[in-house]
């Protein structure tokens, strides 16, 4: 009896130490050894447009730069006491998301109906596994929702009242429609609708009535310690453009893998249920650690028509070409399509860029040092 039992023994030890068995059923995060800071990288946008310090006052300019250095901290935080990269963009994006500075959740813009639909995917480049949905209307924090598409489904891209479906089924926080609502998004509308009933505009007899109700405001209760920042009055929101205003970013953990996240809620007096590049794996966002993690924000159609996201991380790996190159060569390609915006992007030796072809992007960066830098305008 005891030497049958001694060679079981022997036997299970021999398994859990044979090279990668055990590594390949634990989560990196289950690991008591220190974090490895040299490797820690997060990058984050918020919207790129016309951005410039002409239209931006220094209270304007103050509030941005508070909102992307606590997006910043949210992220950081994840990757200093071990977590993964893709618990890190969650983060960061949620915290954007919850800001009406951004149009991505609160700060999202109006439709051409007058509602605010929603768009989010994240990636894990570990695994190439994804998730994203698009057309939602009342889930809180798209991104989390995408990360229970791709940890609680066998599909990748879920749309509209079934995206929103799944997101109550999985506990995701649901909100009324009127949580979204802000004047300065409103505002921007009803010039767009505006301009659009000019004459000899092309869809000026679709234009809805300019009576679009405004719903009541709800007030949703922060969760304790979350950093408030300066509050700007929502008449003094920046205004980006119909066609930018995206939050992402992207991420190297302790681990050496990367992630990516991106959020948006697309374009005002946007029409027919319109998707932009945001939320398809391979346009506005991807990540793999055999190239890199990238997170768009721009016009969606010109991104879509690119696949930027993956042409960086194909030039990369089929090229061999440098991050920076790879990425400025494929916004390059956008800009001979005739469209423009920007991207953030991270490899695994935790190289980074930030290209952009648009009069400004909402864009920081934060290194394992603690190294940390703020940029709005073209230097």
């Amino acid at each position: 009896m005891f030497p049958r039992l001694t060679l079981r023994v022997a036997i299970l030890a021999a398994l859990l130490g044979a090279p990668g068995l055990l590594q390949a059923q634990t989560s990196p995060t289950a690991t008591a050894a220190p974090v490895d800071a040299s490797r820690i990288t997060l990058v984050i946008h918020g919207g790129a447009g016309t951005i410039t310090r002409a239209l931006m006052t220094p209270e304007k300019e103050k509030a941005y730069q508070e909102a992307l250095n606590q997006a910043l901290d949210m992220g950081y935080a994840v990757l200093k006491r071990g977590g993964t990269a893709l618990d890190a963009v969650e983060a960061s994006v949620r915290f954007m998301e919850d800001s009406p500075l951004f149009n991505a959740g609160k700060g999202a813009v109006f439709t051409h109906e007058g509602r605010n639909e929603l768009d989010a995917a994240i990636m894990d480049g570990r695994t190439l596994a994804a998730g994203s949905i698009a057309g939602v209307t009342v889930v809180r924090n798209p991104i989390t929702a995408a990360r229970a598409v791709m940890e609680k489904s066998e599909h990748v891209l879920l749309t509209g009242p079934g995206a929103e479906q799944f997101a109550r089924e999985k506990g995701v926080d649901i909100v009324p429609p009127s949580y979204f609502y802000t004047e300065a998004r409103h505002q921007q509308l009803e010039k767009a609708l505006a301009a659009e009933r000019k004459p000899g505009t092309p869809d000026q007899l679709n234009a809805p009535s300019t009576e679009i109700k405004k719903p009541e405001k709800v007030k949703i209760k922060q969760k304790p310690g979350k950093p408030q920042g300066t509050v700007l009055p929502e008449n003094q929101i920046f205004t980006e453009g119909k066609k930018y205003g995206t939050v992402g970013a992207v991420a190297l953990d302790q681990f050496g893998n990367l992630a990516a996240a991106t959020s948006t809620g697309g374009m005002t007096n946007k029409r027919y249920g319109r998707v932009g590049d945001a939320p398809i794996i391979g346009c506005g966002t991807y990540a793999d650690n055999q190239s890199c993690a990238v997170s768009c924000t721009g016009w969606g159609e010109y991104f879509i028509r690119a696949t930027v996201a993956r042409d960086i991380a194909a030039r990369m790996e089929y090229g061999q070409q440098p991050l920076q190159q790879a990425a400025q060569a494929t916004i390059d390609k956008v800009a001979k399509l005739g469209g423009d915006g920007g991207l953030i992007a991270v490899d695994q030796a935790g190289n980074i860029t930030l290209p952009f072809n648009s009069e400004g992007m909402y864009r920081a960066y934060i290194r394992g040092n603690g190294e940390r830098q703020v940029l709005i305008y073209k230097q």
